[in-house]
């Protein structure tokens, strides 16, 4: 384990560990689908089993404290990853000669470990970048594009080796590259833990829930990201409609999500040049009203060179909504509870975001812009909401 490597040379560690973890969180939903369909188990199977491995990321922040409680969180995350790799190669591996219950606890075991293999990741870059802020929210930017960059190549992955050999096969390359993740985390600096030798200390996880919602900037940080993440969820079920609506061809409505896609990491490339400025709990309202806009000036695009520009432009205020986030995470969190909050926010917002798509798709029948309208409404509210409660804490003080 290499304490000592310059800081360029742990930001690359952790860049590589944090995308080929997020590669196989990313993609291993999609290889599952494809194994159970292709074996002609029905749609039905497929559906819950790929719930299996995304349903228990709520459960998360419950299996964050041991990140807080560890003497060296890199060998909880480390651990998550074997296991992970482990439970998902032996469920691809065995479909079809074990019985699906036991598919399902393996993959249900895979799912568990999963945000560790994506938020828990992220509570290592103060140990890589420092405390100086623009460092830190620079290593941040990148930490962004591994979430793009991973889910990518995971979707990317799973296609061409499923198309050369079977998606059996896919998921043990995801699984292979998990245990690759597990080695490089173990390359990062280690930090001291912050419970200094008292584990009473580390408050538990309904505790931490407390801290959120007393602490105004935190309990911004959470809601705030649950409305974003809902409203910009309806973003790929809506460009599919648009085509409807644009007179386009529907194979165009690939183009408008690639755009959106291409945006965040634009906007992560932004973020690794010139990190955002200011306090986090007021860049995420202006962020917020920006993706706000963006949603308004989609259901308002004349034709559709226009709507893919705007994609492209909602998916980068997404990206740096996203560093504000991840910055109010690291700056307002409590050391002792860091690991947890960093948690609590990422599986609320997985689920706010298929609730998002959930809905989308109910409202997208009545009229294509509904969602989108709906996302706008919700992210002005949030905005309004946060502007009210700072200037409210401002009289208090």
């Amino acid at each position: 384990m290499n304490t000592s490597a310059p800081p360029w040379t742990s930001l690359a560690r952790y860049v590589a560990a944090a995308a080929l973890a997020r590669m196989a969180d990313g993609g291993a939903v999609v290889a599952i689908v494809l194994l159970v369909t292709l074996h002609g188990d029905g749609g039905s199977l497929a559906g819950l089993l790929g719930a299996c491995l995304t349903a228990p990321h709520m459960l998360g922040p419950f299996v964050a404290r041991r990140i807080d409680l560890a003497d060296d969180g890199r060998k909880v995350i480390a651990t998550a990853c074997v296991l992970y790799a482990l439970a998902l190669a032996v469920a691809v591996a065995s479909y079809g000669q074990i019985p699906v219950v036991l598919t399902a606890l393996l993959l249900a075991t895979a799912g568990l470990c999963g945000p560790l293999l994506t938020g828990g990741i992220s509570t290592r870059l103060p140990a890589i970048a420092g405390c100086e802020q623009r460092t830190l929210r620079r290593a941040q930017g990148w930490d962004i594009a591994t979430y793009g960059i991973g889910n990518t190549l995971g979707a990317s992955t799973v296609a061409a080796v499923s198309a050369w050999t079977s998606p059996a096969y896919a998921g043990l390359s995801l699984a292979f590259a998990t245990l690759l993740a597990a080695g490089l985390v173990m390359l990062l600096p280690y930090s001291a833990p912050e419970h200094g030798g008292n584990p009473q200390a580390v408050p538990g996880a309904w505790r931490t829930i407390g801290v959120m919602v007393q602490d105004g900037r935190l309990r911004r940080t959470l809601y705030m990201t649950c409305l974003v993440a809902f409203s910009m969820a309806a973003l790929p079920i809506t460009a599919v409609q648009m085509t409807r609506m644009l007179g386009i061809p529907l194979a165009s409505a690939a183009v408008m999500t690639a755009a959106y896609g291409i945006g965040n990491l634009t906007g992560s490339v932004g973020l690794m040049l010139r990190p955002l400025r200011g306090s986090p709990d007021k860049l995420m309202t202006m962020l917020a009203l920006g993706a706000a806009c963006g949603l308004f000036a989609i259901v308002m695009s004349p034709d559709w060179m226009v709507a893919v520009g705007l994609f492209w432009l909602s998916g980068t205020v997404n990206a740096f909504f996203f560093a504000a986030t991840l910055a109010a995470r690291t700056e307002y969190a409590p050391p002792m509870a860091r690991g947890q909050i960093f948690l609590w926010v990422a599986a609320m917002k997985i689920t706010s975001s298929s609730a998002g798509t959930a809905v989308a798709g109910m409202l997208i029948g009545q009229d294509a812009r509904l969602p989108l309208i709906a996302g706008m409404v919700l992210m002005t509210t949030a905005v309004l909401l946060s502007t009210l409660e700072r200037g409210l804490s401002r009289q208090a003080a």
